[in-house]
C-alpha cells in the first residue's frame, strides 16, 4: 500500500494536526498509531495549542515519551495576530512536511478550507484527514441508539492509511515508561496490596459537574459495600479541594493524588484500580486507556456515544432530557437537569455493575 501515492518507509517528515486538551488528545491515541505504523522512519511532528485552561495539560504531557511523535509545535488557539501566523508558517516551511495529516473535530467546511490553504502555503506536499461531508460527523446506530465514537470518526478520516480497531487497547496504548510506573507505585504504597478504586470527581466545565455532595454520598455508600478497599482520588491541583471532600465518606484508606502528578503517571496509578467514578473528563478516558472499568455520570450535552470512555465493561449514567445536545459548558437556565435527575442510587448500581461485568470478562 502507497498511502497519498507515496512510499510510506520513504516519507520523512510527517505533520499531525490536532487541537484540544486532555480528553482529545487521548481519544487520538488510535490515529497516532495508525500514522507511527504507517510511517515509521517519518520525523512526526505534533502542531497543538498551547493548553486554554489551568486543568488543560499540554498534549506533550500526554504523549510524553512514548514513541508517537517526535516532537511539538504549538500556537495559541484562535489567534489573529499575523506576527503569531508569520512566526508558525515559517517554523512549518522549516520542517518540510511531505505530508500533513489533519486531525481534528469537525469545525465547518469554510474553516477546513481556510486551513489547507494555510498549510498548502506553509509548504505540506500532501494532505490526508480531511473532515469534509460524512467524515465530518460521527455515524448514528438506531439498532443501539448510540453514535459513533470520536476516535473511530477520525479513523475514517485516516482510512487511505489503513484500518484500526479503535476498540482495541493495543491501539490506546500510552507506552507509559519504568520511571512514570516507578512513580506511581511509589505514592501508592500506602495501600499496596490491597485493592482500590478510584475517583475524580473535578471538570473544568460547570455543565458536567455532578456535584460534591453527590460524589461524597456515593463514595461513602460505595465503600461501606467494600470493605477493606483503598480509594485514590486524581485529576489537577484545582481539584484537590473537591477530591478531598468526596472522600470524606470513605471508610478505609485514602490517597489525593490531585496536582501531585502528571496525565501519564495517573495513567500508571489508576491501571490496578478496580473501578473508576467520575463525570465525562480527561481522568475517565485515561482510566479506560488501562482497562479499568469505569461509571461515569455523563451529562447529555453531547451525543450519546461520541465521547464515551472506550470499551465494553463501563456503566455510563446518560439522560436525555428535552435540552439534550445543548454543548453548553455553563448550564444556569435548565440548572443542568440532565446530571441532577441522576441519582446517588443509580450511581452506586452502574459502579457495583462495572465492577462486576469487568470481573466476568476476565475470568
Amino acid at each position: 500500500m502507497k498511502p497519498l501515492g507515496i512510499d510510506p518507509g520513504r516519507v520523512e517528515r510527517v505533520l499531525i494536526y490536532r487541537l484540544g486538551s486532555l480528553g482529545d488528545t487521548i481519544v487520538a491515541l488510535p490515529s497516532l498509531h495508525l500514522i507511527a505504523r504507517t510511517f515509521p522512519n517519518a520525523q512526526r511532528l505534533l502542531l497543538t495549542n498551547f493548553p486554554v485552561h489551568a486543568k488543560a495539560p499540554a498534549a506533550s504531557a500526554i504523549i510524553g515519551e512514548s514513541g508517537l511523535v517526535d516532537g511539538y509545535l504549538s500556537y495559541p488557539v484562535g489567534t489573529r495576530s499575523i506576527r503569531t501566523l508569520a512566526t508558525l508558517w515559517v517554523k512549518i516551511r522549516r520542517f518540510r512536511p511531505q505530508i500533513l495529516v489533519y486531525l481534528t473535530r469537525p469545525r465547518g467546511d469554510s474553516i477546513v478550507k481556510r486551513d489547507v490553504r494555510f498549510f498548502r502555503l506553509s509548504g505540506a506536499r500532501r494532505i490526508t484527514g480531511l473532515p469534509f461531508g460524512d467524515l465530518a460527523e460521527p455515524r448514528y446506530f438506531p439498532e443501539e441508539d448510540i453514535w459513533e465514537h470520536e476516535s473511530a470518526r477520525l479513523l475514517r478520516t485516516l482510512g487511505e492509511l489503513g484500518d484500526t480497531d479503535f476498540e482495541d487497547l493495543t491501539n490506546w496504548d500510552l507506552h507509559l515508561t519504568h520511571a512514570e510506573q516507578a512513580r506511581a507505585q511509589q505514592l501508592l504504597l500506602p495501600i499496596f496490596g490491597r485493592p482500590f478504586i478510584a475517583c475524580g470527581p473535578g471538570t473544568k466545565m460547570q455543565a458536567k459537574d455532578w456535584g460534591e455532595e453527590n460524589w461524597r454520598k456515593l463514595l461513602g455508600e460505595l465503600g461501606s459495600a467494600l470493605p477493606g478497599h483503598g480509594l485514590v482520588l486524581v485529576g489537577a491541583k484545582e481539584d484537590a479541594e473537591v477530591s478531598d471532600k468526596a472522600g470524606t465518606g470513605w471508610t478505609g484508606p485514602v490517597i489525593n493524588l490531585c496536582g501531585q502528578v502528571t496525565p501519564r503517571e495517573t495513567a500508571a496509578a489508576l491501571k490496578g484500580a478496580r473501578l473508576f467514578l467520575g463525570p465525562d473528563s480527561g481522568p475517565m478516558h485515561l482510566a479506560a486507556t488501562q482497562g479499568v472499568p469505569c461509571a461515569i455520570a455523563f451529562a447529555s450535552r453531547e451525543k450519546r456515544g461520541y465521547w464515551f470512555p472506550v470499551g465494553k465493561e463501563h456503566e455510563v449514567v446518560y439522560h436525555k432530557v428535552d435540552c439534550s445536545l445543548c454543548r453548553l459548558e455553563v448550564c444556569i437556565e435548565q440548572k443542568k437537569k440532565c446530571l441532577t435527575s441522576i441519582s446517588v442510587d443509580e450511581m452506586l448500581a452502574a459502579a457495583l455493575r462495572a465492577m462486576s461485568q469487568k470481573e466476568t470478562v476476565s475470568r
